[in-house]
């Protein structure tokens, strides 16, 4: 995804740390596997740059992943205005809750899940699914900063189990994901049974965020965007679901053990 200004800051960059690595553009071409003048008309604006071909110049020019970081603010800014309010509210979290009713939540998901939930949209090119991807890989940084917020997720059973022979390996590699999670410290998932089929939290998807201040958001998605939630009455009602949605999961103990169970069961299948 390119967007001005930043594409034309980008672009700005990587001329500046051509020039400085002394590389002539036919000479920085053959390095990223580009001609010159391909190069000429990307630094020029008069073709499109990709994810992967800033991350060539990155290798190239040891530039510490700076184009690439760059593309990557780019994308969280361009995000759509219902969703920047959400973002801003889960960089700065101290505690984040959140439930799904059919999938894993996306800031526990491994890339290839991730990658497999936004293919199956038929409608999105493969540009945007990678643009997708990306943001999405990117929001997971918060669990990895210094002093991330404290997650918990509630699942259910039959988005663990839902894999069939050929999304099998995806679905144990995300299961080990979330328990790496719990054992790393800071995440806690709980899983809600099968045979719990009926209970608030299949209105949705329900994600709320606790700011340092103690200020509560909620957030609610759906198939053509989401809300950010900030009045004090829907606040109530969302903290009170949540209590009564995880309520119903096993404890921590039991929801791991039943993670362990189910990708157990497919070696016997």
């Amino acid at each position: 995804m390119e967007s001005e200004p930043t594409a034309e800051l980008i672009r700005a960059q990587l001329r500046r740390l051509r020039l400085s690595a002394d590389l002539t553009q036919e000479d920085f071409g053959k390095l990223v596997h580009f001609s010159g003048s391909q190069v000429s008309a990307i630094e020029l604006g008069q073709r499109p740059f990709d994810r992967l071909f800033l991350k060539r110049a990155d290798e190239v020019l040891k530039s510490d992943g700076l184009l690439s970081g760059l593309l990557r603010i780019a994308e969280l800014h361009g995000q759509p205005n219902w969703l920047r309010p959400w973002l801003d509210a889960e960089r700065n979290a101290r505690q984040l809750r959140c439930y799904h009713p059919t999938l894993i939540p996306g800031l526990l998901q491994t890339e290839h899940y991730a990658q497999a939930m936004i293919q199956s949209d038929d409608m999105l090119s493969d540009d945007e699914v990678e643009r997708r991807l990306a943001v999405r890989m990117d929001r997971q940084a918060i669990l990895a900063q210094p002093n991330p917020p404290a997650l918990i997720a509630v699942i259910e059973e039959a988005s663990l189990r839902r894999a069939d022979e050929g999304f099998r390996d995806v679905m144990a590699q995300q299961i080990n994901r979330l328990l790496d999670s719990i054992k790393r410290g800071g995440v806690l998932v709980h899983v809600i049974p099968a045979e719990m089929n009926i209970h608030v939290g299949l209105d949705g998807p329900l994600t709320l965020a606790r700011g340092a201040e103690g200020d509560w958001l909620g957030y609610l998605e759906n198939h053509v965007g989401g809300t950010t939630i900030d009045k004090d009455e829907q606040i109530a009602t969302l903290l009170t679901r949540w209590e009564s949605i995880r309520s119903v999961a096993l404890p921590k103990g039991q929801s791991e053990a039943l993670m362990k169970e189910v990708m157990e069961s497919w070696s016997t299948i």
